[in-house]
């Protein structure tokens, strides 16, 4: 017991001496790399879940919305209640405000104390801050205030009701990147519907019962439901365009992840390589001494259980932390507090390390053990027979990969497209070498050339792995600034941030010179006209797209517009324009009514039948705030219709006097100020693209760490013909050119070739993995390879110094060897 006791101890001893000495530091830093990275991605996925939940309640205002034309019944709130649901209660309809100086179009929303559940709500008087609409109050959106010349204790009127203002709305929940829904805002009462008058038959009146509560209640009172045309549910299931870029993020998020672990499981393969090949002449000179296999395999064993033990006590901190880091920028949107974290990043990013761990320390260390004891005296080393499967253990970690990533296509974009580029940037850059060889170069790289194309197989894979850890670093970074640029197009710096609607025919021309006046830079005006779809082809528009709720416009009333000319900022994707007997279809509609080229519409406006043939089909962004239609028509069609008129344009936070001048001069036009919404939204950016930069540093340490590894090892290889150059009498000057010649060609080459792989990869993933418009990055062609270079000289410099000893100094330990 004394003495197994005494040889383990040694043994622990003999490989903590060795991964001191640095012959497995770079493999331990593979592992924390996996294990903090890994732990702090998955932790942070599930706080970006929790962002995602969060701002879709906020907007939402609730848990789930019931909205209907019709008043909420009282059997549904009855029902919710039962079930454990908190309620509250919205009607919301438009009116005219009056004030002794003028009138407005404002939303009058009705509310009860509970509004809102979710969210935030800030109501000042001028001495507190409110949370709550009570009973006999009445709030108005800040732009009233100057609109209507008013102020807070003035009497304003809505319908039969006369009140007196409490105070001014600071800041209202949810927002909507329609600009259609977007009218100063009224707060009153539940109370207070019936003494406004307001509502009368035919009104345009939206009711809405806000929920909080579990999801298995929610869906257990919406079986209970029978929703009638004029009823929908709303929840957080519905996509939004906020949360398009919250799943963009989750999907960047695994690609960093994809991209850390594959870049630290070739610098752990590469590393684990090296080992075993110096140790393969201590393993066959411990079995000559009579070592059996047992005795290697636990040795081996000893040397892993001790990598996995110092890379947990130092990965799983530093995951925490790199958490807390990528935390901060998302402080303002998460919910607080914050739930605990659980065991599942623990456990991931264990897992993730053994399934690496298995075939990446798996197959090299299996065919140590196997060494023959004769291969003492040979620098080689056989196996009795192949072990073709051993490369089974590659299965461990796809299958782990399949568990997690199995409905994601950017994960295997990524890795069908690293298996594929490999080969090929191997091959290309073979062909380059030879091609260079014809070329009239100095003796340092004429000899460079033949060492690199004297060995083709061993150039091929190092010429790939260089050109392949190059092309993920660039991959992570491209998409990064992609995604950002996407992003920043959300609020470009000339968007709009207030419509005026409401504009007379009688008026607008002299409101588009007011504008020029105050030098203002405004949109085309766009004359409106509200109606619904009603036939395609002859056929009920709803039974054509089999059902209403196949689209929104099938559901509700719709703005059209006519125009000579499409707007410039709507990207045609089929067809062509033709001013005469025509419609243009945004491509969403397009697709969900299942849509196309020569398709007759029928639309019914004012009771009267307007018919017109789609003629091209448009892109549109909403998120640029610029006025958009889902259908445009021709003159020819539209004109001879009553409408009224719409432009926006750019105030900016710093002139609110030029809109109060607007609404002075023009009373009857409603002003839609989006510049609090714009603020909000250009907040949670800012915040997200934070977390995504830190998340793109992570990538940046991996591929550091990876090109590191790989030239040192590179150069490791080259120690003893290095060696015999100096022997035989070469200069160390020489020397260090042609290392140096030698690596900063593959450097270019590999470069060169992975800047367009890089690129080629980015497209696909960007195109079919987030659905937005590739582009090419011609820059990285040339700074890619100048990347490379600048690397390999810092490294492989500095590297080759400490190999080139004197020539005594190497002579003497040939002699010792």
């Amino acid at each position: 017991m004394n003495a197994s006791y005494s040889v383990n101890r040694s043994l622990v001893r003999w490989c903590w001496k060795e991964i001191r000495q640095g012959q497995l530091w770079l493999v331990v830093m593979a592992f924390i790399l996996i294990i903090a990275s890994v732990f702090a991605l998955t932790a942070i996925a599930q706080r970006m879940e929790q962002v995602i939940v969060k701002q879709g309640k906020d907007a939402l205002m609730a848990d789930a919305v019931f909205v209907s034309a019709n008043t909420v019944p009282e059997a549904l709130i009855m029902k919710a209640r039962k079930l454990g649901a908190e309620t509250s209660l919205m009607t919301r309809f438009s009116s005219m405000l009056f004030s002794e100086t003028g009138m407005k179009l404002v939303f009058v929303k009705a509310v009860d104390e509970a509004f809102p559940l979710r969210g935030k709500l800030r109501l000042s008087d001028g001495h507190s801050v409110r949370s709550h609409v009570a009973p006999g109050e009445v709030w108005l959106a800040p732009q009233l205030f100057s609109d209507l010349d008013i102020h807070i204790g003035d009497q304003v009127s809505i319908g039969d009701m006369e009140q007196i203002v409490s105070g001014r709305i600071e800041e209202e929940p949810g927002f909507s990147f329609n600009p259609f829904r977007q009218m100063p805002t009224v707060l009153i009462h539940q109370a207070q519907i019936a003494e406004t008058g307001a509502l009368q038959v035919g009104s345009r009146v939206e009711y809405q019962l806000f929920l909080n509560a579990h999801d298995a209640s929610i869906q257990r009172l919406k079986q209970q439901v029978k929703l009638t045309p004029s009823d929908e549910w709303r929840d957080i299931r519905q996509r939004s365009r906020t949360q398009d870029i919250f799943d963009k993020s989750e999907q960047y998020l695994s690609l960093v992840v994809i991209i850390v672990v594959l870049m630290a499981t070739m610098t752990l393969l590469l590393t684990c390589q090296h080992y075993v090949s110096s140790r393969r002449q201590t393993v066959a000179m411990l079995k000559s001494l009579g070592a059996s296999k047992r005795w290697v395999r636990h040795w081996l064993m000893i040397q892993v259980a001790m990598l996995l033990v110092i890379a947990l006590l130092f990965g799983l901190p530093l995951g925490y932390v790199l958490e807390r880091l990528l935390r901060l920028p998302l402080a303002g949107l998460l919910p607080s507090p914050l739930p605990e974290l659980g065991i599942m990043p623990f456990g991931v990013a264990l897992l993730s390390c053994l399934l690496v761990a298995l075939p990446g320390l798996g197959i090299p260390l299996y065919r140590l053990v196997y060494t023959e004891a004769a291969s003492s005296l040979q620098n080689y080393t056989q196996l009795k027979q192949k072990r073709f499967y051993l490369w089974g253990l590659w299965f461990f970690p796809l299958a782990g990969a399949a568990v997690f990533w199995g409905d994601q296509l950017m994960v295997w974009l990524v890795l069908g497209g690293i298996m594929i580029l490999s080969a090929i940037l191997a091959g290309i850059g073979l062909l380059l070498f030879r091609w260079l060889r014809i070329l009239p170069l100095s003796p340092a790289f004429r000899l460079a050339l033949k060492r690199v194309t004297r060995t083709p197989w061993m150039t091929g894979m190092q010429l790939s792995a260089l050109a392949l850890s190059l092309m993920l670093f660039a991959v992570l970074w491209l998409v990064r600034n992609d995604l950002l640029a996407d992003w920043s197009s959300v609020f470009p710096e000339d968007a709009p941030d207030v419509f005026a609607l409401n504009i007379a025919t009688s008026d607008k021309d002299d409101y588009i010179q007011k504008l020029e006046q105050l030098h203002i830079v405004h949109s085309p005006i766009f004359p409106i006209i509200r109606g619904r779809l009603s036939m395609i082809n002859g056929s009920d528009a709803i039974t054509y797209a089999g059902g209403r709720e196949a689209s929104n416009v099938l559901r509700r009333e719709v703005n059209f517009t006519w125009a000579e000319h499409l707007p410039v900022y709507n990207q045609v994707l089929a067809g062509q324009w033709q001013p005469v007997n025509g419609v243009s279809v945004a491509e969403s509609v397009a697709r969900e009514l299942g849509l196309k080229i020569g398709d007759e519409l029928t639309f019914v406006v004012n009771s009267q039948s307007v018919t017109a043939r789609v003629n091209s089909i448009r892109q549109i962004e909403w998120r640029e705030m610029k006025p958009n239609f889902y259908f445009i028509l021709t003159p020819d069609r539209m004109s001879r219709l009553p409408a009224t008129w719409m432009v926006s344009f750019r105030l900016g936070a710093d002139a609110s006097y030029q809109l109060a001048e607007l609404a002075h001069a023009y009373p009857t036009v409603s002003l839609l100020d989006l510049r609090q919404m714009t603020r909000k939204i250009q907040a949670l950016l800012s915040q997200i693209i934070g977390a995504v930069s830190i998340l793109a540093l992570m990538g940046v340490i991996a591929g550091l760490l990876l090109i590191y590894t790989l030239l040192r090892l590179s150069l490791t290889q080259r120690q003893e013909e290095m060696k015999l150059y100096r022997t035989l009498g070469m200069s160390r000057r020489r020397l260090t050119l042609t290392v140096l010649a030698e690596f900063g060609l593959i450097a270019i080459v590999a470069g060169g070739i992975s800047g367009l792989g890089a690129d080629a990869l980015v497209a696909a993933i960007i195109h079919y993995a987030f659905e937005l418009a590739p582009r090419p990055h011609p820059v990285l062609w040339v700074i890619q390879p100048l990347f490379a270079l600048m690397m390999v000289m810092l490294v492989v410099g500095r590297l080759v110094r400490r190999l080139t000893h004197s020539r005594q100094q190497l002579i003497n330990e040939l002699n010792i060897q």
